[in-house]
This record gives C-alpha cells, sequence and structure tokens, in this order.
C-alpha cells in the first residue's frame, strides 16, 4: 500500500463502510480496494446465499413459502422487497434467517486477508442490524442528500420515485448513521471520483499511522 506502513506481524485494520442508497459508497469500495484494502462485501455474499443453490434458499422457503424462490431457483428479489416493504415483521425474520450467515462468511473472508493493511466491511444496514460497532476499529459513514440519492438511483436503475423512497425509508437515518461514525465522507453534487479516492486516501494514511506509529 503506497506510503503507508504494514507491519508483517499486526493484525490488518478494520473498517466498517456504509451509506445510504444511492450514496456513492461502492465507488469509496473501489477507492478502498486501489490502496490495497481487501474488500468484504456484504450485499455480494448476500446475492450468493440467495442464488440458485445458495445456502440460505431452504430457510427462506420453508419461512416465507416457495413463491419467494422464483423460476431460476433464485430468491424472488422483487417479490421479497415487496413482501418485506409492506410487512416490517416479514423484513425482521429475513433478516435473523440471513444475518447470522452473513456474518460468519464475513468473517471466514476476513481471516484470509492475509497481509493488507485494511479490510473494509461494505455493510449497507451496518446501523440496522447491529453489533458491528464492536467488530471494526473505525466506522466510515457515506453521505449525500436524500434528493442526491433519489436522482442517482433512479438514473442508474430506472426504479420509479416511490420503490427509491421506500427503500431510502427503510433504510436507517442519516442521522443514525452519522451518529455511529469515526468518519464522513460527504458525496454530494461537487464531488467527484478523485475527490472520494483523495478522502479515502487521507483517512487511510490517517488510520493506518494510528494503528502502527513510526
Amino acid at each position: 500500500m503506497d506510503g503507508l506502513v504494514q507491519p508483517d506481524d499486526v493484525k490488518p485494520v478494520r473498517v466498517g463502510l456504509t451509506g445510504g442508497i444511492g450514496s456513492g459508497k461502492s465507488l469509496v469500495a473501489r477507492c478502498w480496494v486501489d490502496l490495497g484494502a481487501v474488500l468484504v462485501d456484504t450485499d455480494a455474499i448476500a446475492r450468493s446465499l440467495t442464488a440458485p443453490g445458495g445456502a440460505a434458499l431452504p430457510a427462506i422457503s420453508a419461512e416465507f413459502g416457495a413463491t419467494m424462490i422464483g423460476a431460476d431457483g433464485a430468491l424472488d428479489r422483487a417479490a421479497m422487497r415487496e413482501r418485506v416493504f409492506a410487512d416490517p415483521a416479514a423484513k425482521q425474520r429475513l433478516e435473523a434467517l440471513l444475518h447470522p450467515m452473513i456474518r460468519a462468511e464475513c468473517e471466514a473472508q476476513a481471516a484470509d486477508a492475509g497481509s493488507a493493511p485494511f479490510i473494509v466491511f461494505d455493510v449497507p444496514l451496518l446501523v440496522e442490524s447491529g453489533g458491528w460497532r464492536e467488530r471494526v476499529e473505525y466506522v466510515l459513514v457515506v453521505d449525500c442528500d436524500v434528493e442526491t440519492q433519489i436522482e442517482r438511483v433512479i438514473h442508474r436503475s430506472g426504479w420509479p420515485r416511490e420503490t427509491v423512497e421506500a427503500v431510502i425509508k427503510s433504510q436507517a437515518t442519516r442521522e443514525a448513521r452519522r451518529a455511529q461514525a469515526d468518519a464522513v465522507i460527504y458525496n454530494d453534487g461537487g464531488m467527484t471520483p478523485e475527490g472520494l479516492c483523495e478522502e479515502v486516501r487521507r483517512l487511510a494514511t490517517l488510520w493506518n499511522n494510528r494503528a502502527h506509529p513510526r
């Protein structure tokens, strides 16, 4: 990792990365990877658990019915999204099934980090799922105005505005995320991808030097 010190006999610094939908969190995650961090992506893990043959599918089918499994053998994500938006209790039941599996896979991937200076856990629901504050040294929040979130998601996904607003309402508030943050990167209109990566480099240098003072 250019310019950063990582002795061979110390553990990587663990960072929890979170932000609302459309905040630009995925771009920030790529900035970390470019600096040599190992990325543990909880969304990717969740997708693998609910893909055809995924380990979570039997429990989901038993809990919610076979109609939640699509013709391709994977979780019908659109149907499940509609279900949990309409029924908060269903959301809690789904999370109770998935979160332990996701956390176990996170730790398995983290154990393979080797000599990487950082392990970055990309966790969209870091605040909502709880327990992450105790598992990482730092929490980094990517933040932006709600209207910016809505415009970005509509542009990239083509979702109707009402769907995007429903997703945002189902997530933690900006205030709740910032309350758990050790650092916040604001990614509104004037921020460029290069600017985001520069913010990441600044934080990486700071946190690495704290962990490994010269």
